[in-house]
């Protein structure tokens, strides 16, 4: 599936008319072809927040719950490579008299899959691994190998900004000549994710919904041409 979008500019030296011998006529258009794929690839970020008396007492239950999330994950086929840690953060609670009431450690994981299918039983395990005051942060998608979708993003920019600016060399009185400069430009959107929740405890986790819809690849060419 491609769509095409296309916007054109003409150079400053007129159609048809080289301004001396060493400065030929040009017209540049701009195309930008777009082409749908679907996702094979999904990234997380998911944590553990413990709240305890002392500091140390925080990092030291947030440090197992971590250790069993990890595990949760490796068992349900996440590799080592695609697992890093981040965001590790001890902060102090305070109430509103500003007197400190406890303190607050939070530790995050980064991960990827590539097993979109299995990435709901996966969070879901993972989970309940950590118990409450388990975190989840947003999902995105990504295509693992994007040169077939580039390829035919390419060939529909390139076919459409000919096009273009034919009928309006054409319409100049002109016609297309031999490419002078192509400048490429590559773009990824990532599409809406959705995702359900039921509170920050495990216990309230059923089975998370996970939908990785399409994504496009876009591809824009800046095309100079000469004119004949």
């Amino acid at each position: 599936m491609a769509l095409a979008l296309l916007s054109v500019v003409l150079s400053s030296v007129a159609l048809g008319r080289p301004t001396s011998s060493k400065s030929p006529s040009t017209i540049t258009v701009t195309g930008s072809g777009t082409v749908k794929g679907t996702p094979d690839t999904v990234s997380f970020q998911i944590g553990v927040s413990t709240a305890a008396a002392s500091a140390a007492d925080a990092l030291s239950e947030t440090n197992t719950r971590v250790r069993g999330l990890v595990a949760s994950l490796r068992a349900s086929g996440v590799a080592a490579s695609d697992l890093q840690s981040s965001g590790l953060n001890i902060y102090a609670n305070y109430n509103n008299r500003g007197n400190v009431t406890g303190f607050t450690a939070s530790n995050n994981l980064d991960v990827t899959m590539h097993s979109i299918n299995k990435a709901g039983a996966a969070i879901d395990a993972a989970a309940r691994a950590a118990g409450n005051g388990v975190q989840l942060n947003g999902l995105s998608f990504s295509i693992s190998n994007q040169s077939q979708l580039l390829k035919k993003a390419r060939i529909a920019a390139m076919d459409n900004a000919y096009l273009e600016a034919s009928q309006v060399a054409q319409a100049g009185g002109a016609s297309v000549g031999s490419i002078v400069h192509i400048t490429d430009q590559e773009n990824v959107s990532s599409p809406p994710v959705f995702y359900k929740t039921s509170g920050s405890t495990a216990a309230g986790l059923g089975s998370v919904p996970i939908e990785a819809g399409s994504q496009s690849v876009n591809v824009q060419v800046t095309v100079v041409y000469s004119l004949k």
